[in-house]
């Protein structure tokens, strides 16, 4: 049985196309991760943290060796707010 070019190409069309139907639409951020709403987590497809997975963005950055962003709290003037 031989098979015809225009049926060859359909084969090869229908494998090829619902490749990007797999991926998902969400952003990617400066390190090539995003958070991932539905499940939790952060995870990367790109750049140096490729194919990992961390419980946040901060968990990511200490892998690559930066410090854990520190929360900096304003010096106290003794006053009241509101007053």
């Amino acid at each position: 049985m031989r098979c015809s070019p225009c049926r060859a190409v359909a084969v090869l069309l229908a494998v090829l196309l619902p490749a990007p139907a797999l991926s998902h639409g969400g952003g990617l951020d400066d390190l090539g991760c995003h958070h991932n709403r539905k499940q939790g987590g952060y995870h990367c497809h790109r750049g140096p943290l490729a194919g990992q997975a961390f419980s946040s963005k901060a968990e990511a950055l200490e892998a690559l060796g930066a410090p854990r962003p520190q929360r900096v709290e304003p010096p106290a003037t003794g006053k009241v707010p509101g007053r």
